[in-house]
């Protein structure tokens, strides 16, 4: 089956390959649905011993190891370490802001949802890459390689425009997938209303949030000057500012500040923060700055 035109811009052929030699890292114990090729922290039965333990009444007999209680006169217990899948859920934000820059931050959300997805698939683990808002009601939940070309023809699919707040589109996400497992939230976190109640809500599900905060240089480093007129992508708000040195340096300032406190909020409650430019290679990204980071290896 080959693949579509559109699909192989978000990954190509030899990305690919470096993806399927790549796990995501879960930091909390999940108990899978089905049997899959990752190594749980947890003991259970499979082929491949892990450890004894003493036998406790009430334990499977199955797995008294009989020759040591011959040596030993003693009932101990075979572990085995157990395999199991994980759920992956990528959370895109479709706003409208996020169709900004060259290549827009949509679509470089999408190549990272895209790499996410694909390491998932090749380790059995369950993938569910959507849309924050309407657009993520029809994704698919996929397991295995074959889930490929379906999961990119459907990040294909997105389009800007869903403008739900950050809040209204993780609740969403909440009532329709009720299981745990790994999220990652690609946003550029652009949100009037704030960013926190909706990150507290995925806490609260005992998910392990990993948020990919999208940035273009033009918004790091704006290049403009002289008298302008700012429109709101989203809402349409407008304002008339004077572009100068100074304007530019306060702008500065207050993107520092605000980035600083996304660090913040998210390291005091466990979540993984992960800034993306959209200049930096996708390659570059997936298989250098995020193993650094710990969020596969």
């Amino acid at each position: 089956m080959s693949a579509p035109t559109e699909s192989l811009q978000l990954l190509s052929p030899e990305l690919l390959a470096k993806l399927e030699r790549l796990e995501l890292v879960s930091r909390k114990v999940f108990r899978g649905r089905m049997k899959g090729e990752r190594r749980s922290k947890r003991k259970g039965q499979s082929v491949e011993f892990a450890d004894f333990r003493n036998y406790v009444p009430g334990d499977d007999l199955r797995l008294i190891d009989w020759n040591l209680y011959a040596r030993l006169d003693q009932l101990f217990l075979k572990l085995y370490q157990e395999e199991e899948d994980l759920h992956v859920y990528g959370l895109i934000d479709c706003s409208e802001s996020m169709n900004f820059g060259t290549p827009t931050k949509l679509h470089v959300a999408k190549q990272m949802a895209a790499a996410l997805g694909y390491i998932g698939l090749c380790r059995a683990d369950r993938v569910s890459i959507q849309a924050l808002g309407g657009q993520g009601r029809r994704a698919p939940v996929l397991r295995g390689r074959t889930g490929l070309w379906q999961m990119l023809q459907y990040l294909e699919s997105l389009q800007s425009g869903d403008n739900v707040s950050l809040l209204e589109g993780v609740k969403d996400f909440s009532i329709r997938n009720t299981g745990t497992g790994v999220v990652v939230l690609l946003t550029d976190l652009m949100d009037k209303s704030g960013f926190e109640q909706a990150l507290r809500l995925l806490i609260g599900r005992r998910m392990d949030v990993y948020i990919m905060h999208v940035l273009s240089p033009e918004e790091v480093d704006p290049p403009i000057r002289g008298d302008r007129r700012l429109i709101d992508i989203e809402d349409g708000d407008q304002t008339e500012i004077t572009v100068n040195a100074y304007v530019l340096d306060r702008y500065k300032q207050t993107l520092q500040s605000f980035l600083t406190s996304v660090k913040t909020f998210c390291s005091r409650r466990g979540i993984a923060y992960i800034p993306v430019l959209t200049d930096q290679a996708v390659d570059d990204v997936m298989t250098k700055y995020l193993r650094q980071r710990g969020v596969v290896r």
